[in-house]
């Protein structure tokens, strides 16, 4: 009977022990699910600016199917410079989009043809000034990475507003030929636009990135206002029309990531363990003699 007695005397300070213990050790604590952090690491902005090259395919008006013998000689634009600016996001290491708007400045046009044959060959000089609007949505591809040289390849459309204006035409006509003035007031038209891009990226900074590219850019067409004789005679509308406007640009750009940029991956941050628990060395059981029956 005493055996089952100190059994059961110690069974009771085990389990008081062990209630101690768990006690001083503190509550368990289960491991943190892992959620990605919200982050703007990837949006980011830009700016351009660059030169401009522009070309026309082709000048079209009213008039020129009855013009005997006509014959464009010359037709180009000067040189001008684009201001622009965006906003982007990397979707990987490889893909990123944007939507820019840039201003192109003012460009000269100089244009001369012949018409008419013999004694009665007459020539029209014209000249115009240009400028427009282009909005684009891009993408692009990055090609990987190489000492933080980055070539890439892109693709945008959008729209464009070119305006025509201080359009002249200077030239002879009559036989006898006498000199002669006409001029346009400004018009602007909408059109579709599209481009393509090529260029190198260098990653400066964590956020800076300075990229050096190419873009090919179709601005459809513009056209001037109505064509007005020097004496205001007017017999008909005959707009200059400007039509497959094109431009080689070179371009000088800087994307400010916000966040840091674009990492492979998302971030992990390791938990804070706490210190382990100090032992505490639970106390010991009391068991009484054993003494002779009786």
């Amino acid at each position: 009977m005493r055996y089952a007695q100190v059994l059961a005397v110690a069974g009771a300070t085990v389990l008081s022990a062990t209630a101690s213990l768990a006690a001083d050790l503190g509550p368990i604590i289960e491991p943190p699910i892992y959620a990605p952090p919200v982050s703007f690491s990837s949006w980011y902005l830009r700016g351009d600016i660059g030169m401009t090259n522009q070309t026309v395919g082709k000048l079209d008006n009213v008039l020129f199917p009855g013009t005997p013998n006509l014959v464009i000689h010359d037709k180009n634009f000067e040189s001008g410079m684009l201001f622009g600016i965006g906003v982007g996001y990397q979707w990987n290491n490889w893909l990123r989009t944007d939507i820019t708007g840039e201003y192109r400045g003012e460009t000269g046009f100089h244009g001369f043809d012949t018409w008419g044959s013999g004694a009665g060959a007459r020539f029209n000089n014209y000249t115009a000034k240009k400028s427009e609007w282009l909005f684009l949505a891009n993408a692009y591809l990055d090609l990987g990475t190489w000492w933080n040289l980055t070539p890439f390849v892109g693709a945008g459309v959008g729209a464009s507003r070119v305006t025509i204006h201080s359009f002249r035409d200077a030239g002879t006509t009559g036989n006898p030929g006498f000199p002669t003035m006409a001029y346009a007031d400004a018009a602007s038209r909408w059109n579709f636009a599209w481009a393509l891009h090529a260029g190198l990226a260098y990653q400066a900074t964590k956020n800076l990135t300075i990229e050096l590219a190419y873009r090919y850019v179709n601005l459809g067409h513009g056209k001037s206002g109505d064509i007005i004789a020097f004496d205001g005679t007017n017999n008909v509308n005959n707009p200059m029309e400007f039509r497959n406007l094109s431009s080689h640009d070179v371009k000088l750009g800087v994307r400010w990531a916000f966040g840091g940029g674009y990492e492979d991956g998302p971030s992990y941050t390791a938990p804070v363990h706490e210190p382990p628990p100090t032992y505490v060395e639970p106390p010991s059981i009391y068991a009484p003699p054993i003494g002779p029956r009786g």
